[in-house]
């Protein structure tokens, strides 16, 4: 199938699925005039990856679960790696918002003793 009809398959755009395959998360053919060609595993390869940036992690956290991609990624056991990231991504997550709630909290002290 044509990069077109992937990206309507998926929800993902043009643009996204070129940036996984430059990332090496996603593979292609050229067809006789260039235009990329994509097997049939493809739609279940973006899926997981959409699924794992959906979570959270990174383009780089997902290279690190490149051989898992073409299967149920979200009924498969997760592996030690995979928690390891996870883990380390929720830190981030949890500090970033620790930090925005703090800025959100500041903010309404003062506005609060304006008014």
């Amino acid at each position: 199938m044509r990069i077109g009809e992937l990206a309507r398959r998926t929800g993902a755009s043009a643009r996204a699925l070129r940036h996984y395959e430059q990332a090496g998360l996603l593979a292609s053919s050229r067809a006789a005039n260039g235009y990329r060609v994509y097997e049939e595993s493809a739609v279940v390869r973006v899926a997981n990856i959409r699924h794992l940036l959906d979570a959270g992690l990174t383009l780089e956290d997902v290279t690190a679960f490149r051989e898992c991609l073409d299967g149920d990624l979200a009924s498969a056991p997760p592996s030690e790696g995979g928690l390891r990231i996870a883990r380390e991504r929720l830190a981030v997550l949890d500090a970033r918002i620790a930090a925005q709630t703090a800025a959100r909290d500041r903010l309404a002290a003062a506005l609060a003793a304006r008014t």
